[in-house]
């Protein structure tokens, strides 16, 4: 993180590192870090055979969008209920994507469609679609339905749109209207600096179709309106006064992360597959160093050391450098103490020799004194969802990703897992970047909409509180404050061969373990590898990666 974590507005899939301790089950499946009985289990589950995540062209998910019960967001709206808390959750694009990130690598060409448009021809069908729904909204007027630039151009020269359009008759055409479309055309307002047509959307369309106790696009639609205004009336460290939202206690926050722990797959899925990489590079090692540069709660090691405590000859020597930021700490309602306490206490009733080390601070500020490595310890470094939250070349000089990525490289670990959201939002433009968030958080919300009943109150506050804000902070946010800045599977390969990392391959245990993971959830959840990652996805969307590194 920047030097201004202070004013971050991260939330979402990385509240998984916050989940209480209590809350976490042991998995059976840990058990492939003793045995090999699993590699017979799913001889080729390494291929991912099983899961396709190929462009379908079966619309899934339903974009038609009607009025909300209590669809005003005057009484329904994340600046009513605060959208608070500070983590983050998870686009493959087709390297030709209208909507690609420049960095974006080529091999990434994964699509759907629910991901968004992945070609050239998906973003021309797009731009046909709102410029229909202009001619629907404007009537056919030659200077605005034969304008092949209408929807993407916003005013046009010498004419003002608002001119054209009634809002009072639109708001009337709601029930009819497709929020996912409208959204677009207001985000396409706000790019233009066409203010007037992005408030007449906000304040006369799209306030009366978006609701947080709505489906899925309406509970995510709320939460985009609300990143809109707050891009119109602040940026970046003012944000937090833009949405007039209150942090919840550390006891309340720990209750959402819970909630959203428990009804997805994606903080499991960073665990398990971490863990059993991590378990069987460190098989033979009698003394094992693992820093974790998201410590947060520590949970994610409290399975490792099961697994460790079994193994054959006695288990080894663990020692975690846990590094840590201000969320966690709030979150956690008190220091790095906690966790180590935790550990420790848990290491020792199993019988294994354990020792915690703390680095309050950053990850982007850790340097090499902050980690005391010492000789003869086998090193592994654990980056879970945390990365994206580091500034690279475009945001400073320092670039921070890199930097640590290289630091790291210094300490030949044994092996690097990092753990990310398959999405792309670091440098795209703005209006790009929406359309991504749009088209990534349109599945994320769908996944976890099937898990709790539409009006469950505990997801609506786990949404509100754990998601909400990583939405606003792409959406509203620029520069260094803009902290929510994901990359692809192919960018990351990049990095890290650019830093001197070569790519370990998957073994067929830990994706056993993904697989046994995914069971216990709906049936719309894949894993697949490729490249040697395993991607998680939504239906025929990938939605988090997970890959493993050693040094050249």
């Amino acid at each position: 993180m920047q030097a201004s974590q202070k004013h971050s507005t991260s939330a979402g899939i990385h509240i998984y590192h916050h989940q209480p301790v209590q809350g976490i089950d042991p998995y059976n499946h840990y058990q492939i870090l003793q045995s090999n009985s699993c590699h017979d289990i799913h001889d080729s589950s390494s291929q991912g055979t099983n899961v396709s995540f190929e462009a379908s062209k079966e619309q899934y998910y339903t974009l038609d969008s009607s009025p909300a019960t209590n669809g005003l967001i005057g009484c329904d709206s994340p600046s009513c209920a605060s959208v608070s808390s500070n983590r983050s959750p998870f686009s493959p694009q087709n390297s030709q994507s209208y909507y690609s990130d420049q960095h974006q690598s080529s091999d990434n060409t994964y699509g759907s469609p629910i991901s968004g448009y992945s070609s050239a021809e998906d973003s021309y069908e797009l731009k046909n679609k709102l410029r229909e729904l202009e001619i629907t909204l404007l009537g056919p007027e030659p200077d605005i339905a034969d304008s092949c630039h209408c929807c993407f151009k916003g005013v046009q020269q010498g004419a003002s749109p608002m001119s054209k359009y009634n809002w009072a008759q639109i708001a009337e055409m709601i029930p009819k209207l497709d929020l996912r479309e409208v959204l677009i055309l207001c985000a396409q307002a706000v790019a233009d600096d066409d203010i007037q047509t992005a408030l007449g959307w906000m304040d006369n369309v799209l306030v009366k179709m978006v609701s947080v106790a709505g489906d899925p696009i309406q509970r995510l639609g709320a939460y985009m309106l609300e990143g809109l205004r707050a891009r119109f009336e602040s940026s970046g460290s003012l944000i937090y006064k833009a949405l007039k939202c209150e942090q919840p206690t550390s006891k309340d926050l720990m209750t959402y992360m819970h909630v959203l722990y428990q009804i997805c797959p994606y903080w499991k899925f960073a665990y398990i597959s971490a863990n059993v990489v991590i378990g069987e590079a460190m098989q033979n090692e009698a003394r094992i160093h693992i820093i974790d540069f998201q410590i947060a709660q520590g949970t994610q090691w409290f399975l490792l050391i099961q697994a460790l405590a079994r193994r054959p000859g006695g288990p080894p020597f663990v020692r975690v450098t846990g590094v840590d930021d201000s969320q966690s700490n709030h979150a956690r309602g008190g220091g790095l103490h906690i966790v180590g306490k935790k550990l420790s206490e848990y290491a020792n009733s199993l019988g294994v020799p354990f020792e915690f080390h703390s680095a309050a601070m950053c990850g982007s500020e850790v340097e090499l004194e902050n980690l005391v490595i010492r000789p003869g310890e086998a090193l592994a470094v654990n980056f879970p969802y945390v990365l994206h939250h580091m500034p690279d070349e475009s945001v400073s000089t320092e670039n921070h990703r890199d930097r640590l990525l290289r630091l790291v490289k210094s300490l030949s670990p044994k092996v690097v897992t990092l753990v990310e959201q398959e999405s792309n939002t670091n440098t795209s433009p703005f209006f790009q970047r929406f359309v991504e968030t749009l088209n990534y958080y349109s599945a994320m919300f769908e996944s976890i909409d099937v898990a709790r009943p539409r009006d469950d109150k505990q997801r609506i506050s786990a949404e509100q509180h754990c998601v909400a804000r990583d939405i606003v902070n792409m959406i509203a946010c620029e520069g260094p404050e803009r902290v929510e800045r994901h990359e692809l599977q192919g960018k990351w390969r990049s990095r890290f061969s650019m830093a001197g990392f070569a790519p370990c391959p998957m073994s067929s245990s830990v994706m056993a373990a993904v697989r046994s993971l995914l069971s216990e959830f709906n049936e719309n959840y894949r894993v697949e590898e490729r490249d040697g990652a395993l991607y998680l996805g939504w239906k025929n969307r990938a939605m988090a990666t997970s890959s493993a590194w050693t040094c050249y």
